[in-house]
């Protein structure tokens, strides 16, 4: 959320896990995104892994939208200052508290502690060589599986 309670939101493709221990969570925003400005005020941000429900919003998010959340609804976290809770589409969601911001070339990397969560019994959505996807032991390739392994 910024400082005016309007949410902001961006599609990232990766989440790093930092520590299981204490729960936290990396993320890296650009410094060209307008999420960055409500991030650094807020100091907390909410991550939702998609549900194959959330294929629009993912394009959405992606994409330089300037209302994001037009067509998506959404809930504000009691924990992570107001970030966005996408409950609907989301396969789960995680409220985090910036404990740590590093700035990286054109990067802003995030060092959050979890301070919230919830699963959804859906689907993942996948993202994968420039397509969407969804998980099913049907959909492996055995020959990129024993390349792999």
């Amino acid at each position: 959320m910024d400082g005016e309670g309007q949410p902001f939101g961006f599609t990232s493709n990766a989440v790093c896990a930092v520590s299981a221990a204490d729960p936290s969570l990396l993320i890296s925003v650009g410094k060209g995104s307008r999420t960055l400005p409500a991030i650094m005020s807020s100091q907390a941000f909410a991550v939702n892994f998609l549900a194959t429900s959330g294929q629009v919003a993912s394009q959405v998010f992606a994409s330089k939208a300037t209302d994001k959340f037009a067509n998506t609804r959404w809930r504000p976290s009691a924990v992570a200052q107001g970030a966005p809770l996408l409950v609907d589409i989301a396969l789960s969601y995680a409220e985090c508290k910036v404990e740590n911001a590093i700035e990286v070339g054109d990067h802003w990397l995030f060092i959050a502690r979890v301070e919230g969560t919830a699963v959804f019994p859906r689907e993942p959505l996948l993202y994968r060589r420039g397509d969407y996807g969804f998980w099913s032991p049907q959909n492996i390739d055995a020959a990129e599986l024993s390349a792999v392994r």
